[in-house]
């Protein structure tokens, strides 16, 4: 049985037509920015719902901690709010654990999961990596932070192909677009978010995407996730943390042709 639903106060992107795919997106990102490159690919087999996540895009900023169970609910409550009763989830990033509590909270509502640049719980190594991050966006460094970003979302062969004032462009980019709500996003991702208990429960079609040459959320934590669903598919994409960005086309056909598998 599923868990009761609140009512949700995320705004929302809604495309498309056919069956159901609910959007899960990353910490400090939101649906246009992480989604955006790809709704197109998705929306033309799909009905697309896209909440954005307190702080970032159509929704504001909350004052409360956000917590994995009432993220997760929020997310699946806003689908069935469209008219959209099932679906499948396609998670990115943070997106990746509130994707998979969801589908174990409300399992007779999600049909499947795709899992891209996942993890089920950070590592020290991560945790490092998201504290410096915090740190610095509290210390309201944004130049500073815009360049730890780009090192570590980036890959390193798509960094050695920029010139200099294509970066200097894409970072003061990045220092002035950083959604308000980052702070409440990182704070949940370091003290709330294990979901390793969730992963052997899942029964759904699951499909683990890698992003091979990631460097903020390494290779290691998607074997995890692959090595402990069971029977889920895997499949690599050789791109850094921001698959939007270096490889759109084969992430999005890559949803797209396992989410049409799955329903055949």
């Amino acid at each position: 049985m599923s868990t009761a639903l609140p009512t949700s106060s995320l705004g929302r992107v809604v495309r498309g037509t056919g069956p159901g795919l609910l959007l899960a997106h990353g910490a400090g990102g939101g649906i246009d920015a992480n989604y955006g490159p790809i709704m197109d690919t998705l929306a033309a087999q799909h009905t697309v719902v896209g909440p954005d996540y307190p702080g970032t895009g159509r929704t504001p900023r909350v004052k409360t901690p956000l917590s994995l169970n009432g993220l997760a609910d929020e997310l699946v409550a806003t689908a069935v709010e469209e008219g959209v009763e099932t679906f499948a989830i396609a998670g990115y990033s943070l997106g990746v654990p509130v994707a998979v509590r969801a589908a174990t909270r409300h399992p007779d509502r999600v049909t499947a999961l795709v899992l891209t640049a996942g993890f089920a719980h950070p590592n020290p190594r991560f945790l490092l990596a998201v504290r410096m991050w915090r740190d610095l966006l509290h210390a309201n460094d944004l130049e500073h932070l815009a360049g730890f970003l780009s090192l570590i979302g980036l890959s390193a062969p798509a960094l050695d192909a920029v010139g200099q004032d294509d970066l200097d462009a894409a970072l003061k980019t990045t220092a002035a677009t950083i959604p308000p709500g980052t702070p409440e996003h990182l704070d949940l991702l370091i003290d709330h978010v294990d979901v390793r208990a969730d992963l052997t429960a899942l029964t759904v079609p699951t499909l683990v995407i890698s992003t091979t040459l990631d460097q903020l959320v390494t290779p290691h934590h998607h074997r995890q996730l692959r090595d402990a669903i069971p029977g889920a598919h895997y499949a690599e994409i050789p791109t850094g943390h921001l698959p939007f960005v270096e490889q759109p086309e084969q992430w999005g056909a890559l949803i797209r042709d396992f989410l049409r598998a799955s329903r055949t």
